[in-house]
């Protein structure tokens, strides 16, 4: 299992969209709206790696998760945690978290933030157990009722 940052000579794009889209398959017909992930095409995710600091873990030269980190003025921005469903629970998602702690802390952000949907409550209590507390429900536009909730996991200084 060897991480590593997406740059500008990463050429797997196909493989990394793949990779997203299996691993938000099951959230189809539980959540409403749907997953931005969708939309994402192999362009998308490009300029969406470019923007952000994306990083990729690698199981058997297959890539079996992904994670994308936006730093924001007081936490590091968690999206698009993505494992494979044939590589959970092998601790690629812990591992991937591990890197983002690490790459608030060289930015010097004190917490990371992430969003998770409101029917998704099994992502709750996981990143609960990962040291996340949940800090606010929040509605996607046109929607009266919570979509998601807010989780943040306070970093030692």
């Amino acid at each position: 299992m060897t991480p590593f940052r997406i740059d500008e000579s990463f050429a797997r794009w196909s493989e990394l969209l793949d990779l997203v889209l299996a691993s938000f398959a099951y959230m189809e017909g539980r959540i409403d709206p749907p997953s931005s992930a969708i939309r994402l095409t192999v362009e998308s995710l490009a300029e969406k790696a470019k923007a952000e600091i994306a990083y990729a873990v690698e199981n058997d030269g297959r890539l079996a998760g992904c994670i994308f980190l936006r730093p924001e003025t007081d936490c590091l921005y968690v999206g698009k945690l993505a494992v494979l469903p044939s590589a959970q629970g092998k601790g690629i998602g812990r591992r991937l978290l591990d890197i983002a702690e690490k790459t608030a802390c060289d930015l010097g952000l004190p917490a990371l933030r992430l969003e998770t949907r409101i029917e998704l409550v099994g992502n709750h209590s996981t990143f609960a157990a990962w040291g996340f507390a949940k800090t606010a429900e929040k509605s996607h536009p046109g929607f009266v009722r919570a979509t998601f909730i807010e989780m943040r996991k306070a970093l030692a200084g």
